[in-house]
């Protein structure tokens, strides 16, 4: 008798899977779905992030206007007639303010509106800030006192808030600001094409405002602020970071006293913001006597905070760096210092504009370290007239403007909290935007 051959199925086939691929093939399935369900929930997030602050603050960007003809009376403005600016100058906001009544009685009474209002009253319509508006375009313009002019004035916060729908007839029940007759002016003026809504530049132009003036308020000045604070830190924490990332990756002897500044630059990257605005206090106020909330100071403070994220981001890129590189440039007679500096370094560029980038960033929206140094509610009513003047006078810088105005009671100001925050989103992106095409100019790949 002889062995037959065994014709049985094989335990393992390459034409059926086993219960363990089966197995392992579901994992890989469920962690894919697991990371597109990640992406999409953090998309979701950010649509949701962008739709809120778009739809919140893009109201900023528009205010309420009415249209009026003035009479610039020379009895009132110019009782010498001579056109003299210092004596035009001595005639404060009050003495406009009767002008201006008297200009929106005649539109009533021109246009028919019929209301109960006392002129004072009608004039209560219009914004605090509208008569130091007017001052400062006759003193422009001293040519035109004695004529009629058409100008178009800021309203209060109230008004502009009952065009966009914040304020209702209903929410102004206990509102000292503005009554229902008013409202019924506006609505009449509105009809009659003199009150509207339009773009309003001197929000990104113009200066933060008192609480009683929230529909004056600008992010302009602390915008300036804020690129002079990033200017100082450009210009210390960049050289300082890649000098100090090209020793300690090139040229610093491997010992404790190395390991030791290494663990303490990688501890300082995670140090909270706040720290470093209580060393600055210290520092640079306390003990050298800088002005409190000048952008000096907070680019000083910004430049600690900003040090080790870019020291370590460019010691990375140094890293990146294939050791071909450096021994065929010393291969050919280059000496250390040459192959760091005309080869490894121009490699490196991309990784540290990046990083440095990304520090930028970070600074540029920090607030904690701005409010130990008086940078949060101080009020700057005029931009910076030169580089000296905007590195020491007293300033303020978007993210702490922001803050500022968050805190307020007015919902005008909330308005422009998310409005502020939009065009420091711009500011961002643009960073970003430099980096990318940075990044890319520089590049080299091997």
């Amino acid at each position: 008798m002889t062995d037959r051959p065994d014709h049985t199925t094989p335990k393992h086939s390459l034409l059926r899977q086993d219960a363990r691929t089966v197995k392992r093939n579901r994992a890989e399935t469920r962690f894919k779905a697991y990371g597109i369900a990640a992406i999409a929930v953090g998309l979701l997030m950010l649509v949701i992030l962008l739709t809120t602050i778009i739809g919140r603050g893009t109201g900023a960007f528009q205010q309420t206007f009415l249209t009026l003809d003035v009479q610039l009376l020379e009895a009132k403005l110019d009782k010498k007639g001579n056109r003299d600016l210092e004596d035009i100058k001595k005639v404060s906001t009050f003495g406009y303010a009767p002008l201006m009544a008297a200009a929106l009685e005649k539109k009533v009474a021109d246009t028919g509106i019929e209301t109960a209002l006392k002129p004072k009253d009608m004039a209560a319509i219009l914004s605090k800030d509208a008569a130091a508006q007017l001052r400062d375009f006759v003193l422009d313009n001293t040519d035109l006192i004695g004529t009629s002019v058409e100008f178009r004035f800021l309203t209060n916060s109230r008004v502009d808030g009952y065009l966009k729908g914040r304020v209702t007839r209903e929410s102004i029940a206990n509102d000292k600001s503005i009554n229902v007759e008013q409202l019924d002016l506006v609505d009449a003026l509105i009809a009659d094409g003199s009150l509207e809504k339009r773009f309003n530049l001197a929000f990104i132009t113009g200066a933060d405002a008192s609480d009683a003036r929230p529909e004056a308020a600008g992010m302009g000045v602390s915008m300036m602020g804020s690129l002079f604070m990033m200017l100082v830190v450009l210009a210390l924490a960049l050289p300082i970071g890649v000098a100090a990332s090209i020793y300690l990756e090139e040229f610093a002897p491997t010992n404790w006293i190395t390991d030791i500044i290494e663990v303490n630059i990688s501890n300082l990257a995670a140090v909270p913001s706040i720290v470093f605005g209580i060393l600055g206090l210290a520092v640079f106020i306390n003990y050298m006597h800088l002005p409190n909330s000048a952008p000096l100071v907070g680019g000083l403070v910004l430049t600690l905070m900003t040090l080790p994220t870019i020291i370590i981001s460019t010691r990375a890129s140094l890293k990146s760096v294939p050791p071909s590189i450096r021994d065929a440039a010393l291969g050919v007679g280059a000496s250390k210092m040459q192959s760091v500096f005309h080869h490894v370094l121009p490699l490196a560029a991309p990784g540290i504009l990046t990083g440095t980038i990304i520090g930028l960033a970070q600074a540029l929206g920090e607030t904690a370290p701005l409010l130990l140094i008086g940078m949060v509610g101080f009020i700057a009513s005029n931009p910076p007239d030169g580089i000296a003047s905007g590195l020491l006078d007293p300033n303020s810088a978007m993210p702490a403007q922001i803050y500022e105005w968050a805190k307020r009671a007015d919902p005008a100001f909330y308005e422009r909290a998310w409005g502020g925050i939009i065009i420091l989103l711009v500011f961002l992106i643009t960073m970003n935007a430099i980096a990318v095409m940075l990044r890319r100019r520089f590049e080299r790949r091997w």
